[in-house]
Parts: structure tokens; C-alpha cells; sequence
């Protein structure tokens, strides 16, 4: 028996009683069991929906992405599984769908989306910002591109959300290091600003790299980036990051810094302002 477990299975193998299953370990969903002292994990929560399925559904979405190395997956988010049930438990999402074995990979003993499966069922079941950002971790951890999963949209050409998944693979961006950053690149492209480039390098006057810049124009000198809470909590990262903004200001780069409070018509227009500059500088039509 392990940590998480079917009760029925233990009860029937005569490794607990009734009275004990109840008393010492708390259901995660219905006849999937863990110790009541164990915190709720993604992971755990995962494993316990593959298990609600009997073992034979195969997880995909977020879930999915996670066991590939995908970051920011929130721990509370539901297990999507490729499984005909119409009346899932709360936490479970399952897609009555159709799938290949080429579709699926063991990962821990456990029937997960491929890497490329997991991406198509991101575009097509999430909603777009939420695609985008979770297919730009994927992108990150795993190195997917866009042209690995369209022979897979091809081949569900018309079905549910697939129209969907091609605009987020077109904006899928393995640059991005944060959902912020994936939510700040999205602001800039829908106010009709060219795609921003991310990780962009700065060099030094010796010629050394010293920063990557989240995003922005390279060819107009124009950068956008993200600061998130652990800029101003750490104070060795505060101090680099004065140094660091103070160099790029000198290399003669634009620089646009965005904080959690700021409204995104604020930040189209500092970015307006900054595009403004360079087009009276002549260095941008």
C-alpha cells in the first residue's frame, strides 16, 4: 500500500480496517486514500486521479505539463484526464477523446499525454492567456516548438478547440519566465505593437554579455520588463538590479519597468511614449 492508494484495494488485501481507513487517512476522491497528516500536492492529487480512473485514463493538461517539468502549475489545479466519465469529482476534468499509444509516455508508472499531446490539449481546453502562459513553461522546461505538435493539430483538424490552440502555439514563447511576463508580452501584442522579442542580450563595452532583457524591440533599443515581488524582497537582487537597469540605460536602451500595481493602460503608455521617442529620434518609422 502507498501513500495513496484505492481503499478498496487495501481493504480487500486485508492490510486495513474500515475503522482504521477512516480514522487515519482522509479520501482525495472517491475510494482514493492518503494519510491525514500528508499536505495536498500536485503531484499527490495527480497520482489520486490516474488511480479514480481505475489506472487507465491518461493525464494531460496542466497536470501533464508538471510531470514533463513545466513550472507554475498551481498546486489546486484540476487533474485533466483522457477518460469517458461525464460526472467527474471536484478536482477532476476529464476529455472524452481520442487518443494513440504515440500519444502516451509512463512517467512514474503512470499513463501521461506525451509532450506534444499535452501541448494540443493546453490550446484547445484552456482559455487563451492561460494556454499561452502554461505552453510557454512547457516550452521552457522541455524545448517544444510549435512545428512538434501541428501534425497533431492536423490530425484533430476541426475538432473542439483547435482553432483555439493554433493561436496560442503561434504565440507560445519558450522565453518567458513567468506568467506575468507571458501576461505582459500579450498586453504589448494585442495593443498592435510588433511581437516582442525576449531574452534578449545586452553587452557591455567590452563586448560581455551582462544582461538578458525580458522583452522588447531590439531594433528600436526599446525594453519591457516584469519585476516581480523578489526584486524588492532580496535586497542583494534589489541592489544588482539598480546596477543592472543604470548599465543598460547607458548601452542607450529604452526601458519600460512594470510592477504588479500598474494598470495596463499605463503601461501602453509608457510604452507608447517610449515608441514615440524613437520615432522623433528617426530611429523607428
Amino acid at each position: 500500500m502507498g501513500t495513496i492508494f484505492l481503499g478498496s484495494e487495501a481493504l480487500a488485501r486485508g492490510e486495513l480496517t474500515r475503522g482504521r481507513l477512516r480514522s487515519a487517512y482522509r479520501p482525495i476522491f472517491p475510494d482514493v486514500y492518503q494519510p491525514r497528516i500528508a499536505e495536498p500536492t500536485l503531484y499527490g492529487n495527480t497520482m489520486a486521479a490516474w488511480l479514480w480512473s481505475k489506472r487507465r485514463a491518461v493525464i494531460t493538461g496542466r497536470a501533464a505539463s508538471a510531470l514533463h517539468g513545466a513550472k507554475w502549475v498551481d498546486d489546486a489545479a484540476p487533474i485533466e484526464l483522457i477518460w469517458q466519465n461525464h460526472r467527474p469529482p471536484p478536482g477532476i476534468i476529464t476529455h472524452n477523446d481520442r487518443f494513440t499509444c504515440e500519444d502516451v509516455v509512463e512517467i512514474n508508472g503512470m499513463a501521461v499525454a506525451t509532450i506534444q499531446r499535452t501541448a494540443l490539449d493546453l490550446g484547445r481546453f484552456l482559455p487563451r492567456g492561460a494556454a499561452v502562459e502554461h505552453l510557454d513553461a512547457l516550452a521552457a522546461a522541455t524545448g517544444l516548438a510549435a512545428d512538434h505538435v501541428l501534425p497533431l493539430v492536423e490530425d484533430f483538424r476541426g475538432a473542439h478547440g483547435v482553432r483555439r490552440c493554433r493561436e496560442a502555439l503561434s504565440l507560445m514563447d519558450a522565453g518567458a519566465q513567468s506568467p506575468k511576463e507571458t501576461w505582459l508580452r500579450l498586453l504589448l501584442m494585442d495593443a498592435g505593437y510588433p511581437r516582442p522579442e525576449t531574452q534578449i542580450p545586452v553587452v557591455d563595452e567590452h563586448g560581455y554579455e551582462f544582461a538578458y532583457l525580458d522583452m522588447g524591440w531590439e531594433h528600436a533599443m526599446i525594453a519591457v520588463e516584469y519585476d516581480g515581488d523578489q526584486h524588492r524582497t532580496d535586497r542583494v537582487r534589489y541592489a544588482w538590479d539598480v546596477i543592472r537597469l543604470r548599465k543598460i540605460q547607458r548601452r542607450g536602451w529604452l526601458h519600460v519597468r512594470v510592477i504588479k500595481e500598474d494598470r495596463p493602460r499605463d503601461i501602453l503608455d509608457r510604452v507608447r511614449a517610449a515608441w514615440a521617442r524613437r520615432q522623433a529620434e528617426g530611429r523607428v518609422a
